[in-house]
């Protein structure tokens, strides 16, 4: 670890990746902030000092229905 990074260098040899997430037409049409913030996570990664950084966005629009939570 450098002195100026706060990330391990181990750490930072391994794959970031950004899922951007919003479950609804209308939340992809109306929440346009939320998802450029969400895809500026990339950048961030990068000014962390992260090379490799994926992004998972297939599923936007697609709802999750209800009693599906994260297992």
């Amino acid at each position: 670890m450098t002195s100026g990074n706060l990330i391990p260098t181990a750490v930072l040899k391994r794959k970031a990746v950004v899922y951007v997430r919003q479950s609804t037409q209308a939340q992809v049409q109306l929440n346009l902030e939320s998802q450029r913030r969400q895809y500026e996570l990339v950048d961030v990664a990068r000014r962390w000092g992260f090379r490799k950084v994926e992004v998972i966005d297939e599923d936007l629009r697609v709802s999750q229905s209800p009693g599906q939570g994260i297992q």
